[in-house]
């Protein structure tokens, strides 16, 4: 595992623009006139749509080089090539909150990783519309947030949640088998830091019970799909995917387990690239510097 990084030194720079010459040595430029050594580069050229994309994590030594300091000096730069840019301390941790329901694999997974330092990330609280996980909450100190959701009162369970994100400057929001529909306007408050994990059979074995549906047809593929959450249900820009082989010797039972599995590792994955910054939206798909 890499060295994490260092506190007030360490920076991440993510832009697109379209492509044109010299976009390159504009942000080596920029590094070099303020003390920046670059630790990591990454690019990306879509030919197809005439987009450049970029992440670069650099270090600086000059003291007087801080975040604020080194947006403003950015800000030139980026203006001249019509840059779209985010800066960021590479060491601070993602603020995420977690949503779960009654299947707790990936809300379990993603506790374990971040106690044992392979998640970069906060998580200042845990919603759920049910209390089946309350004790694993407690068990991790982090506070539990019982929000029951029904037809009549969505609505008001959704304000709260957004109450919530904003109480407790929540970065990302994170479904791990989260089993209720967020509203649109929900979805376009959470755009871009909302992310979601479903089985991979959609939408071939919709509703209850899909893996029994699966074993009927005899699969032989069982698999994970994280994404982002938009108000088109299931179809947000992907980020991770991952499929296992399973055979006629599974019975429904063992094809969950294997499912649950392959979600966690998936979502596990899409929360770290977007805490690290390796997910850049470019339009309905997604560029991922791993």
């Amino acid at each position: 595992m890499s060295p994490r990084p260092q506190p007030g030194r360490e920076y991440v720079l993510t832009l697109s623009c379209p492509d044109s010459a010299g976009l390159v040595h504009a942000v080596s430029g920029f590094l070099v006139r303020n003390s920046g050594n670059i630790l990591e580069s990454q690019q990306f050229d879509d030919r197809l749509q005439g987009r450049f994309f970029m992440r670069v994590h650099f270090d600086v030594s000059d003291p007087d080089a801080g975040l604020e300091s080194l947006r403003s000096r950015f800000g030139p730069v980026a203006q001249a090539y019509a840059i779209s840019w985010a800066l960021s301390e590479a060491a601070t941790p993602t603020r995420t909150l977690i949503m779960v329901s009654r299947f707790g694999h990936c809300l379990n997974d993603l506790l374990f990783r971040r106690r044992t330092g392979a998640l970069n990330i906060e998580i200042p609280a845990i919603v759920s519309n049910h209390r089946d996980f309350e004790g694993l909450a407690e068990t991790y100190g982090i506070p539990f947030h019982h929000i029951p959701v029904t037809k009549d009162t969505k609505p008001e369970a959704e304000a709260r949640l957004l109450e919530l994100v904003r109480e407790l400057d929540v970065d990302l929001v994170v479904l791990a088998r989260y089993m209720q529909i967020l509203s649109d306007d929900l979805c376009k408050q959470l755009e871009g830091r909302a992310i979601n994990i479903h089985h991979s059979f959609l939408p071939s074995f919709k509703g209850a019970r899909p893996y029994d549906q699966a074993y009927q047809r005899g699969v032989k593929l069982v698999g994970a799909t994280a994404h982002y959450v938009t108000p088109d249900l299931d179809e947000g820009q992907i980020i991770e995917q991952d499929v296992v082989r399973v055979d006629h010797s599974l019975d429904p039972g063992e094809l969950v387990t294997v499912g649950r599995d392959v979600e966690a590792q998936v979502l596990a994955h899409a929360v770290k690239w977007h805490s690290e910054s390796r997910v850049m939206v470019d339009g309905n798909r997604t560029v991922i510097f791993r």
